[in-house]
């Protein structure tokens, strides 16, 4: 056979493959919803983990618009998923823990430049708090007239749910923090963050009691199902996503459809 022929039969199989292979994907995971801390110039060495440089997600939003990435809010994301829509190629949603100041220093600007939806999931115990590193109302309220960024609860406090003893406290932390956002917003809060990703049915359970409508996680496993709007998994992006060929594979699904079944 001649090599040109060879070389077509090579292509043509590999551009089949690429086609199935997108397909299948399409099948199996669900679009990601990206998580992101705080988006700072400076980095501190305690959450160096959590920070992106505004310049990096400036490039990364920038990408997101340019290549037409459908990004929708969490919530419109939720429903897709709990009523089983098919849900468009390129499809995610941007989302925000802890109420970083910095979040309105530097990362809203940006979203309202590129007019992207995201989600910000507020500790109201620590908005205004002297340290001056976490929003205040004025500042929530500000965003949220913008009408691009909605707010979900946090808890009151850092601390994760699975660690406090008492169900009281802990239905405190879920129940009246949704209140507290809902008093100060003048809007009814749907998404609710477990702190640290953490969870257990009886929590899963009384977010739901609190008239939540869904609920993040970050890295659960594939024990956990994919469709539960209760249990949505995230993908966390952090500053190695600096490089657009690694935030390209981050955003497109396909790394969160591997990490999900490497074998523990």
């Amino acid at each position: 056979m001649p090599k040109r022929r060879i070389l077509v039969v090579i292509l043509g199989g590999l551009i089949v493959f690429g086609f199935l292979l997108t397909n299948f994907l399409r099948q199996e995971y669900v679009p990601p919803i990206l998580m992101y801390h705080s988006i700072n110039p400076r980095q501190d060495p305690c959450i160096k983990s959590l920070i992106v440089s505004p310049q990096i997600f400036e490039r990364q939003m920038r990408f997101l618009k340019s290549y037409r990435y459908n990004v929708v809010t969490l919530e419109v994301l939720a429903g897709l998923i709990k009523n089983k829509k098919k849900i468009p190629p390129r499809t995610l949603a941007l989302t925000f823990d802890d109420g970083y100041k910095d979040n309105y220093t530097y990362a809203f600007p940006v979203l309202k430049k590129y007019n992207l939806p995201a989600t910000i999931f507020i500790i109201t115990n620590e908005v205004g708090r002297p340290q001056n590193d976490r929003l205040g109302w004025d500042e929530i309220k500000q965003m949220r007239d913008s009408g691009i960024i909605s707010f979900g609860s946090h808890c009151l406090g850092p601390e994760t749910l699975v660690n406090i003893k008492s169900e009281d406290d802990v239905s405190r932390e879920i129940f009246d923090s949704k209140m507290i956002l809902e008093e100060q917003l003048g809007q009814e809060v749907v998404a609710f963050s477990y702190p640290e990703g953490r969870f257990t049915t009886r929590i899963r359970q009384l977010v739901m009691d609190a008239g939540y409508k869904l609920a993040v996680v970050t890295s659960p496993g594939k024990k956990i199902a994919s469709d539960d709007v209760f249990t949505l998994k995230r993908l966390r992006i952090s500053s190695h996503a600096g490089n657009l060929a690694v935030f390209w594979f981050e955003a497109s699904g396909i790394y969160t459809f591997i990490k999900e079944r490497r074998k523990p």
